[in-house]
């Protein structure tokens, strides 16, 4: 991909808010066409992948030092627009690696082979769809991205370059969560009409950072609304609307895709969000909310994210129960359960697990997991756990779970025209 193609795209458009779709998100077809997919690379059994870094914050600095830690990869270059950042990042991962501000310049590497990206929400779809133009794969952080047609779109870019993309849902890697998928599927837990999931825990403030060091904040800003530099915004980007969507969003990501990948399901039919006030001093994006997610497989699933609720250690801080007629299936952050429903006839008054497993403090290994998957997918070309369709069924979930809380109204999702109302 050349720099005057990236740039000429910059100029086109921005994210999706509605109405029709800027050139750079549209299909091929659609915007006219686009070049052939490049060839994709073949590497040795004993070469380096060469991996680049957008995003060098908070979460992109833990999937670095994961990256970091495995001898088959070698971190070529990073990319953020805070300074401070940057430097960070870049005397991380080696002296030789390229720093930059322009991430569009580290997709022009041509020895890159993949890019980890890590940026707010609503960078996601651009540079996953600049990525695998410019033949990139990509491991991109959830939530996919932050709108519905984003969401497509991307589905649409991945499909037309062949490229290996792998979202970071890392329960779909998870070697416990793979096993709790099996023992629900020979379970008999009977039909399920009901799953029931929250995630506590309490945050009081908002964090008070200062930014102190060079910032692009128009790159920063990228499709969002032009306002002024904002440490708050910066800092707290996760609760603001333009951006993401909150912890409603960002815990919800894992455990609508938990449920999705056991039970099999796919897109919602609706969706109905309530909230209460946000009581986070200067946040816009509720910390108490309930989702209602009604889908065609006959089920209604209900999340509740209670972050003003007492401090929940990492072992007890989530669950889902799977509500089958025959029985009820738990799985938590690093455990899960299988409760038969008890034999009145023989005198049984409680329930009792026939299967139980608790692997505590091995949920950091989900995220090595989930690497090692992408990994192996782009040596050996093959389709990762957490792809781009699959991603897009919590997606479009997530994106109506906002849609209501914003308009009071319960809405509704046609697969056929893949829009909302």
């Amino acid at each position: 991909m050349h720099r005057r193609r990236f740039l000429r795209r910059a100029a086109l458009g921005t994210a999706v808010t509605g109405g029709a779709l800027p050139a750079w998100l549209r299909s091929g077809a659609e915007a006219g066409g686009l070049p052939a997919p490049a060839a994709i690379p073949q590497l040795g059994g004993n070469e380096k992948l060469p991996v680049g870094f957008v995003g060098c914050g908070g979460r992109g600095r833990t999937l670095l030092d994961y990256f970091l830690r495995r001898k088959d990869i070698e971190v070529r270059g990073v990319c953020d627009v805070y300074e401070p950042r940057l430097q960070a990042a870049a005397a991380a991962a080696s002296p030789t690696a390229g720093a930059y501000t322009d991430y569009r310049e580290l997709f022009d590497r041509k020895e890159i082979q993949a890019v980890v990206i890590a940026t707010p929400d609503h960078w996601h779809a651009r540079m996953v769809i600049d990525a695998v133009e410019a033949g990139k794969d990509a491991y991109v952080e959830k939530p996919l991205c932050h709108t519905v047609e984003e969401g497509f779109s991307m589905i649409d870019a991945v499909a037309r370059t062949q490229r290996v993309v792998q979202v970071g849902t890392q329960r779909r890697s998870y070697d416990l969560f793979l096993e709790g998928k099996r023992v629900f599927d020979a379970s008999g837990c009977g039909k399920v009409r009901l799953v029931t999931s929250w995630w506590y825990n309490q945050q009081t403030s908002l964090g008070r950072g200062k930014i102190e060091g060079k910032l692009d904040w128009k790159k920063w800003l990228g499709s969002a609304p032009q306002r002024p530099v904002d440490d708050l915004r910066f800092f707290n980007w996760y609760y603001f609307w333009d951006y993401s969507g909150g912890l409603m969003i960002g815990q919800a990501a894992h455990m609508i895709d938990c449920v999705n990948m056991i039970l099999g399901s796919t897109y919602p039919t609706a969706v109905t969000a309530a909230a209460t006030p946000t009581h986070l001093d200067g946040a816009e994006v509720p910390e108490t909310t309930n989702i209602a997610v009604e889908y065609a497989d006959d089920y209604l699933l209900v999340f509740t994210l209670g972050y003003a609720a007492m401090v929940y250690l990492p072992p007890n801080d989530l669950l889902a129960q799977f509500h089958g007629l025959n029985a009820r299936f738990d799985i938590g952050r690093e455990n899960f359960a299988l409760y038969p429903a008890p034999d009145i006839r023989k005198g049984e008054r409680e329930l009792r697990a026939s299967v139980q497993k608790e692997m505590y403090g091995t949920f950091p290994d989900a995220t090595a997991q989930h690497i090692e998957d992408f990994v192996a997918c782009v040596r050996r070309r093959g389709t990762p756990h957490a792809t781009v369709e699959v991603a897009n069924y919590t997606n479009v979930a997530l994106c109506m779970a906002m849609e209501s809380i914003r308009t009071g109204r319960r809405i509704r999702f046609d697969p056929a025209t893949k829009r909302t109302s």
